[in-house]
């Protein structure tokens, strides 16, 4: 990075951390108190996610805010209908979240009408690529909210310890086309981060053993999530995906990682990796 880079990156750095703080503690508190609020910020993420996916893919604004209120309206109808937020589970197993399949169905299904409607096959993937993790959120928040927060507290490590690794440390590229910032040693660190505190936040919540060892790999599928939108992005020409978050970009820009981590932490938990 210039010099002229490292300066505006370093004035930027108190406007993302009070940004970040500030995320932090209304993800914590929503998933904290569970429930609505929880569905509800969760329904409402995944709106502007989709709303800023349709902009990089210049989908009219009528018909990506009409897609973004149709994928809300169907996670919180479909969620309640499956997961009904007065009846949480006293256990949870794999078949515990056995209806995940119907939910994936059914943002398939909406992903289809979204798209025949707006006539934008772009909508079609980024209702899905929105859409589907976000329902498997809303299923572990209603198994057990301690499993979202393993998945805050895993992504986040990743993110923070491959930003500090990558500026402290530098060194070889990850991906110079996609993402020039990144390099090995940010991916290094990411995992050593999210290894330790995945390990950590497994051991506090009295988590299956299963958590105590997979943070470190779901460092690797948190920078893919990040890599993957960090193509999407070169392909549409534009640095963030939005400008809503002083110092973050947009609401896609920070949950990038998240929504990759969530999606294959349910789906092995589906698969029957509840071992103690």
């Amino acid at each position: 990075m210039s010099d002229t880079g490292d300066r505006l990156a370093r004035s930027d750095l108190p406007t993302r951390f009070a940004a970040g703080v500030a995320m932090i503690a209304v993800a914590l508190a929503a998933t904290w108190l569970g429930g609505w609020p929880f569905r509800l910020l969760a329904a409402g993420a995944a709106a502007l996610m989709l709303i800023e996916w349709a902009d990089m893919h210049r989908v009219p604004r009528l018909w990506s805010h009409v897609g973004a209120l149709l994928l809300a309206a169907l996670l919180l109808g479909w969620t309640e209908y499956l997961y009904p937020a007065a009846e949480a589970p006293l256990f949870a197993d794999s078949q515990t979240l056995a209806p995940n399949w119907l939910g994936f169905g059914g943002v398939a299904l909406a992903a289809l009408a979204i798209g025949l409607v707006s006539r934008r096959l772009a909508m079609i993937g980024g209702t899905l690529y929105v859409g589907i993790p976000t329902f498997a959120m809303l299923s572990l928040g209603w198994v057990w909210e301690v499993l979202v927060f393993w998945v805050f507290v895993v992504t986040w490590a990743t993110d923070i310890f491959a930003y500090f690794a990558g500026r402290t440390i530098g060194g070889p590229r990850l991906a110079p086309r996609i993402s020039p910032n990144k390099t090995w040693a940010g991916m290094a660190g990411g995992v050593v981060g999210a290894a330790l505190f995945g390990w950590l936040a497994a051991d506090f919540f009295e988590l299956e053993s299963l958590f105590r060892w997979i943070g470190g790999p779901m460092a690797v599928v948190a920078q893919a999530g990040d890599l993957y939108e960090s193509w999407v992005k070169r392909r549409a020409g534009v640095k963030d995906s939005g400008s809503i978050l002083p110092g973050h970009g947009g609401v896609l820009d920070r949950l990038d990682g998240l929504l990759a981590v969530v999606l294959v932490t349910t789906l092995l938990l589906m698969a029957g990796l509840w071992t103690e």
